[in-house]
């Protein structure tokens, strides 16, 4: 079974760390098979809209895109079979910094400058692979800080329950136990 950290905080607020609450829960005779973030270490990725796009004037599979952070408007070049006007996007700005230590910077492709970058889920480190930019709703505020928006400062905890703790199949139930663990 896996649950949310934060989700299980909401039931039982116990003063430990992440990796206190996995020691008690194994402690308890609870099997914890990992925890893992929900999303890989990024910064400086909003929400964006993209206000135009047009083929890049020197590449097929290009396009090139006027997207706004809320009181900017970028120009991007971007490949994503899936840009279109109107989509709202996670967007990396200038100096943003992407899982595995990627920076982005001004590039110049195909002879067009692009200033920063549309992403998918996979380039978030929120999945092993992705088809094209992630898709948010028309309700995602633009401007808003993408981990914020999305409660992405998270961690995911794969529990395997033995059969004699059936009273932990809840998360009502792993907040009872933890509880009972920390005192609170």
């Amino acid at each position: 079974m896996k649950f949310s950290e934060q989700w299980l905080r909401q039931w039982v607020q116990p003063e430990i760390t992440t990796q206190e609450l996995v020691d008690q829960l194994t402690l308890a005779g609870l099997e914890v098979d990992g925890a893992e973030p929900v999303a890989g270490e990024f910064s400086g990725v909003v929400v964006g809209q993209v206000v135009s796009r047009e083929q890049h004037p020197d590449a097929d599979k290009l396009s090139l895109c006027q997207v706004t952070d809320g009181t900017e408007s970028f120009q991007i070049v971007c490949g994503a079979a899936n840009v279109r006007e109107g989509l709202k996007i996670p967007f990396a700005k200038i100096g943003a910094e992407l899982p595995g230590g990627f920076k982005i910077k001004k590039a110049k492709l195909r002879g067009v400058e692009s200033f920063g970058m549309l992403c998918a889920e996979a380039e978030l480190g929120m999945a092993d692979s992705s088809d094209g930019l992630m898709e948010l709703p028309d309700s995602a505020p633009v401007g808003t800080d993408f981990r914020e928006y999305l409660n992405l400062d998270d961690t995911v905890v794969e529990v395997d329950l033995t059969p004699n703790r059936a009273d932990c199949l809840s998360i009502a139930g792993l907040a009872r136990e933890v509880g009972v663990l920390s005192k609170v």
